[in-house]
């Protein structure tokens, strides 16, 4: 079925509808990463957005159980310059195409997405919409599209996160058996007292292999709502808490903000992504629009304290702004593409936070280092008797 991608601006560009060939609107943006597409897709950071993949071939090698991100899809569609009918690779299980159609997310293929890509870099990530092409009026479709609203001032991770606490008790595959089929209603369980260390984990749109990187260190994770009371997540006896990655903009996202204001000085924190704008907030800082945002698995950041280069997997539309941190906030990562804030620490409090995504999934594997100093400190403070 043909199908037109209609920009806000009025740009528009032909191509053929795949999967879910349905309506479908959002945020447009690209990642430039090659692979991956499985993670990107299931990772509830792209909630609202339509993903175009910069990389000109994707599905050659299908999909799988094992790489989802979380409970289901959440970005809105994908664009892409070719769709891969066959799926060759001794993992898959099905082909992306087949994957797409079962979760009823459109697909748009065959476009210039090149020119698509210029587009966004040039003017910025726009708001769009993809519909099938018989019938179509264009001039209402770009009235339509320009009236689609922007991610500013979208509390996203209200839509995103579970309802109820649960507890995520695995590893990686291979290492910590599957994930759960049901985390949204598994409640808190029976914990494991073997674990030395106790995690509460904020959901504002969660990853899976977080969550699988924080049992794999031997921790015992109690997953909760974005919105859960201060009170409450201190009651479960928590050694350090984890601000999760997440959509949207973070400064509409206020209930959140108060609970680490309540959480910082009580316990270790650790955020990744929105967690990381959350805690920027929640420390006095305040955050801004990129123009079209981070979004790949080859972002080069730098350790200001260690003067190393990571490569690292980003999925923001936001950043932080620096000339709003108080001088009790130090910088302690840079972008070296745009030398935007990457990494801060508080230095009143044990809390520090990445933009970037230092569990991958997809992407290189350099910042795994983070996981280890979030632990090292919530045995800092087991030590000390806190």
């Amino acid at each position: 079925m043909d199908g037109i991608l209609v920009l806000s601006n009025g740009l528009t560009f032909q191509g053929k509808l795949r999967a879910a060939c349905k309506a479908t609107s959002g945020e447009i943006i690209f990642n430039t990463a090659m692979t991956g597409y499985q993670e990107i897709l299931t990772d509830p950071s792209y909630c609202g957005q339509i993903v175009t993949m910069t990389y000109p071939n994707i599905g050659n090698y299908g999909v799988n159980p094992e790489d989802v991100e979380s409970r289901a899809p959440f970005a809105a569609g994908m664009i892409v310059k070719e769709l891969s009918r066959v799926a060759s690779n001794w993992r898959a299980t099905e082909s992306l195409e087949d994957y797409l159609t079962r979760h009823e997310v459109t697909l748009l293929e065959g476009l210039d997405t090149r020119a698509l890509v210029i587009a966004l870099r040039e003017q910025g990530a726009l708001p769009g919409l993809i519909v099938p092409a018989e019938g179509a009026d264009l001039e209402a479709l770009r009235a339509q599209a320009a009236a689609l609203p922007g991610m500013e001032g979208q509390n996203l991770a209200k839509a995103v996160s579970v309802e109820a606490p649960y507890r995520w008790d695995e590893g990686h595959p291979g290492g910590g058996g599957p994930v759960p089929s049901s985390p949204a209603t598994g409640g808190l369980g029976r914990g494991d007292s073997s674990r030395p260390f106790r995690v509460v984990a904020y959901d504002y749109g969660i990853k899976y292999n977080i969550l699988r990187s924080l049992a794999g260190l031997n921790a015992e994770v109690e997953v909760v709502p974005y919105n859960y009371p201060a009170e409450q997540a201190l009651a479960l006896g928590p050694d350090g808490v984890f601000l999760s990655n997440g959509p949207g903009d973070p400064a509409p996202v206020g209930e959140a903000v108060e609970i680490v204001q309540g959480l910082l000085g009580k316990v270790p924190i650790f955020g990744i992504c929105l967690g990381h704008q959350i805690m920027t907030l929640a420390l006095g800082g305040s955050t801004y629009k990129l123009k079209f945002g981070h979004h790949g698995a080859n972002h080069p950041v730098m350790n200001l304290a260690t003067e190393k280069v990571e490569v690292t997997s980003q999925n923001h539309g936001f950043a932080v702004r620096e000339e709003t941190l108080p001088d009790t906030v130090r910088i302690t990562h840079r972008s070296l593409n745009d030398n935007t804030v990457e990494g801060l620490e508080s230095l009143v409090y044990p809390a520090f936070s990445v933009q970037y995504h230092p569990e991958a999934s997809p992407g290189p594997h350099d910042s795994g280092y983070l996981f280890s100093r979030f632990f090292a400190m919530m045995e800092a403070r087991r030590k000390d008797g806190a």
